[in-house]
């Protein structure tokens, strides 16, 4: 029997702040797709591990992370995803979360994926950007034999030259086949890896039309990331979308799932 999802929204900002904000978009987004009929899930991550820069700011930190998550879960009626990056920070993530993510550049490390899948949660594997959907179906069967709740893998584009990620619709119709839950990125799929030179660039403009083109090719569930001011926010600010631009990118996204459940079309099978 499929323990695929379908219709689930993960999103949120880059990395959690300080204050009210985090709150702010979880609650917003909440709101929106409860309207829309998608289940919600908060994502921010509390260490950004992988920035460029020495001087590019983390983030809070996973003893106040805890927190913030455990408050929005508690506060907000949401569940709540985020990412680790070594094996000292899973079973303390673990107790404040839902679903476990495995970050794109160590989207290949056995152990810190099966530690993240011994804890019985969800594992959520994002398709490393040097990876093939054969290659992200493997990482996923890691989680899988290691004792996950369940396994998602989400797309977030594939590199082609040193500063372009392009998304590789190859990918999503094999992976859609295959019985672990799908997701795309669309916003870190349009991220500009180093264009900023100490820190990554993007091309936000182009979330809708990818949104759309990934709904009409079967793709139910959707990650992205938002802020208010993403100019302002701790890194990603290029690529993410502004808050107020999600409740659109919403509708057009259910919009694209209804006419696609009353017209078939035959991509995948």
């Amino acid at each position: 029997m499929s323990n695929k999802v379908n219709n689930t929204i993960i999103a949120g900002p880059c990395a959690l702040e300080e204050g009210e904000v985090n709150f702010q978009i979880a609650q917003r987004l909440r709101d929106e797709c409860v309207h829309l009929g998608f289940e919600y899930i908060f994502k921010a991550s509390f260490d950004k591990a992988n920035r460029l820069s020495i001087s590019s700011g983390r983030g809070i930190g996973i003893n106040a992370a805890v927190e913030i998550f455990g408050e929005i879960k508690r506060s907000l009626g949401v569940s709540v995803t985020t990412d680790v990056h070594d094996l000292t920070q899973v079973e303390k993530v673990a107790s404040a979360v839902d679903v476990l993510q495995i970050p794109a550049f160590l989207a290949r490390q056995t152990d810190l994926i099966i530690e993240a899948a011994r804890t019985g949660k969800i594992v959520n594997i994002k398709k490393a950007q040097f990876m093939t959907w054969s290659d992200a179906i493997l990482a996923a069967e890691k989680a899988k034999n290691s004792g996950a709740k369940n396994v998602w893998l989400t797309e977030r584009g594939s590199m082609y030259g040193y500063r372009d990620l392009v998304v590789d619709f190859r990918n999503i119709y094999e992976l859609l086949k295959e019985d672990f839950s799908f997701f795309l990125d669309a916003t870190h799929s349009v991220q500009r890896p180093g264009a900023n030179l100490t820190a990554s660039g993007g091309d936000r403009q182009y979330v809708p039309t990818l949104v759309a083109a990934a709904g009409a090719c079967g793709v139910t569930n959707l990650f992205f990331e938002t802020h208010p001011d993403p100019n302002q926010s701790i890194s990603d600010g290029p690529n993410m979308i502004p808050l107020d631009s999600a409740r659109e990118i919403l509708i057009d996204f259910r919009n694209v799932l209804n006419y696609r459940a009353s017209n078939p079309l035959p991509l995948v099978r």
